[in-house]
């Protein structure tokens, strides 16, 4: 099968013939139709994250906002048939008996086995994944449409979760890419009043019509200025993986307010402790999402209360994604369609 495969980091995925993997009892085999390239995929890619370079598979097929149908299945499956159209998403694999799995945390799971990561993702043709893992993805989605809810929309679902905003509270979204055109619509659609943060113009007026009821570029506004004057924002999402981004949400939440911690700069992020204290701002990290998150996710999406702005690329074209999402010139999702 034809693959787009990590040999080296900082250098550009090869495109080329892999062996096809095949399904052991308990797994089926997934004809990939869609799966989306994020932000992560960069990451790992350039060796950002050293927590993570110790447990990355090489040679390594990346991508974990997967969409495609069964086409083969263990003897044991039973959950999934031929045919089924199915998502894997980033938590490829959970033990369901450590701690954190009990208390229903089973993306923080300590044996957790990671899509494109410690084993090989989407960027390809067919991805074997444990049938347990694989969520149906409802019909009325199409594949190119689910796949950006495998990582995209899960994350920034619980992150604002965690939040518990209420109707009527303001939330701050910062970066309006693929992340932040999500959590504008699930903000809304939780009830908030949603100001959307950019450096692009053309991303903020995209943000209008996903709901955001005010913009703010960065580039030529005193965002924390702006939000402070109508006493801060209950709730800030960084979705953006620049550092200035949480430099300016901080100033912007309101004392009691929480940060929800969601783009990843390459380097660390910090915050005055005497600020913290002064107002009581929590500061919540959030790390993807678990199954039941997911089908939460695909539940909205079905019913059309949220979307993600999607370009496809064939999976030739990789590594022009990757470039595009480097210099932040990419609007919304791309997707790669392996055929």
């Amino acid at each position: 099968m034809r693959a787009a495969v990590l040999r080296e980091f900082k250098a550009p995925l090869s495109i080329e013939e892999i062996a096809q993997p095949q399904p052991g009892a308990h797994e089926v085999l997934i004809e990939v139709e869609a799966c989306g390239v994020c932000h992560s995929d960069l990451h790992l890619a350039d060796a950002d994250w050293p927590q993570l370079v110790r447990i990355i598979k090489k040679p390594l097929v990346l991508g974990h906002e997967i969409a495609g149908r069964v086409t083969k299945k263990g003897a044991s499956v039973e959950n999934l048939q031929i045919g089924d159209r199915v998502g894997v998403p980033w938590l490829h694999w959970s033990c369901g008996e450590c701690e954190f799995c009990r208390e229903g945390n089973e993306n923080l799971c300590i044996k957790q086995q990671i899509t494109g990561v410690t084993v090989d993702g989407g960027f390809a043709e067919f991805v074997k994944a444990p049938a347990s893992h694989a969520l149906k993805i409802p019909e009325p989605l199409s594949s190119r449409d689910a796949a950006p809810l495998f990582c995209a929309g899960v994350t920034v679902y619980r992150a604002l979760q965690h939040a518990k905003i209420q109707p009527g509270e303001r939330l701050a979204v910062f970066g309006v890419g693929g992340l932040g055109q999500l959590a504008v619509q699930i903000g809304t659609e939780l009830g908030a009043a949603v100001t959307a943060i950019d450096v692009s113009d053309e991303k903020l007026a995209q943000a209008k019509t996903f709901g955001a009821s005010a913009t703010l570029n960065a580039t030529t506004a005193n965002v924390a200025k702006e939000l402070r004057r109508t006493g801060g924002v209950h709730a800030a999402i960084v979705t953006s993986a620049a550092k200035a981004a949480y430099d300016t949400a901080f100033l912007c939440v309101r004392p009691t307010g929480i940060l929800l911690v969601v783009g990843l700069p390459a380097e660390p992020i910090c915050f005055p402790p005497i600020s913290m204290a002064a107002s009581e701002v929590r500061i919540q990290a959030s790390s993807v999402g678990t199954r039941q998150d997911l089908r939460a996710v695909l539940a909205m999406a079905a019913a059309g209360k949220i979307h993600s702005q999607v370009t496809t690329r064939p999976l030739a074209q990789v590594n022009d994604a990757m470039a595009e999402l480097r210099n932040g010139t990419v609007s919304g999702r791309i997707v790669l369609i392996p055929r």
